[in-house]
């Protein structure tokens, strides 16, 4: 999912395309995906997003820009895409393939991951969207899985689902626990 306009960002780029550490959060996530058992990626795009659009390496599934949930049921009523489908949001720089396959191995039908508040606001990250799962503030961490049935949650202090770039703040932090996390592979769960 890259179409979003990345206003909270305050920059010129378009969201997917904001780099950290000197690399396009879109590329983070793609390279993510493809280190994983993902079968097949697409690129859901908006107007917002022509540049991304041109710039990913898989094929683009253009949407009308009207919102996260309209985009992504736009992008599932495209033939090309089947259920099961893995959503990930291009804001999730720590993203990597191993935290890829978690999610899908521990989806049996609609899975939807959360981070607890307190996590986030614990690595300094902001948070915009919060709701309670068993008694505890939650946010969502961006990547889900939609399948068929009822659907299950997850909640984790993983902090490769708790980092995503919303502002110039998480991508100043992002760039710090990017090397802290991935590169020392410390600090999971």
């Amino acid at each position: 999912m890259c179409g979003g306009r990345g206003t909270r960002l305050a920059t010129d780029a378009e969201k997917p395309l904001f780099p950290v550490g000197g690399v396009p959060m879109v590329d983070r996530v793609l390279r993510a995906v493809e280190a994983s058992a993902v079968e097949a990626s697409y690129a859901v795009t908006s107007p917002a997003t022509p540049e991304t659009a041109a710039h990913v390496h898989c094929p683009v599934i253009e949407t009308p820009g009207e919102g996260y949930v309209a985009d992504l049921e736009r992008a599932l009523a495209d033939d090309r895409v089947s259920k099961p489908v893995l959503t990930v949001a291009a804001d999730l720089p720590l993203l990597d393939g191993e935290a890829v396959d978690t999610v899908r191995q521990r989806s049996d039908g609609t899975l939807t991951v959360v981070v607890p508040v307190g996590r986030k606001r614990g690595l300094g990250l902001s948070v915009d969207t919060q709701f309670r799962h068993g008694g505890v503030a939650v946010t969502p961490a961006g990547i889900n899985v939609v399948g068929a049935g009822e659907g299950t949650v997850w909640r984790t202090r993983d902090p490769r689902f708790a980092v995503n770039v919303n502002r110039r703040a998480d991508a100043r932090l992002t760039e710090w626990q990017s090397w802290l996390f991935n590169d020392k592979k410390i600090m999971r769960e």
